[in-house]
């Protein structure tokens, strides 16, 4: 399975947000999404991902573009994430049922959890840009969002 390839649809989705509510693909359309796929609250490289991501918002925002992190953690367990991290960047569950957007995504790995992937998705519903990490112990860097946008 290989992370969904620039130009082709977004897939679908309904992601469970940390307020109750949901998110779906027709909520994105108009604006420029980017997701950061990662595969657990709390370790550490999650963090410094997340952190670093943070830190460069501001510029992300600048250019249009909307950041949510997704796992298949609970929304609790992401909340209390976010909120340990003191991060802004929203956080999305793909818990239930579990990886049913990641794997559409096509970053679910076999061992039930999103590969460390971003996907840029272009108002229109289109995916633009996307990128999957060696393996979930790499932390892909700013610099290869900034490069997605402006490829997109």
């Amino acid at each position: 399975m290989s992370v969904v390839q620039p130009g082709a649809p977004a897939p679908d989705f309904s992601l469970a947000r940390g307020d109750g509510g949901t998110l779906t693909l027709n909520e994105i359309k108009g604006q420029t999404t980017v997701f950061v796929f990662y595969p657990f609250a709390f370790s550490p490289v999650c963090t410094d991902q997340l952190n670093l991501y943070e830190e460069v918002l501001d510029q992300f925002t600048e250019q249009g573009a909307t950041l949510y992190g997704v796992s298949c953690d609970a929304t609790w367990s992401q909340t209390a994430f976010r909120e340990k991290l003191g991060v802004t960047i929203e956080q999305l569950s793909d818990f239930e049922p579990k990886g049913a957007v990641s794997s559409a995504f096509g970053v679910l790995n076999e061992g039930g959890f999103p590969e460390r992937a971003l996907v840029i998705v272009g108002p229109d519903g289109i995916v633009r840009w996307s990128y999957q990490a060696p393996s979930p112990g790499d932390l892909p860097g700013a610099n290869l969002i900034f490069d997605g946008l402006a490829a997109a």
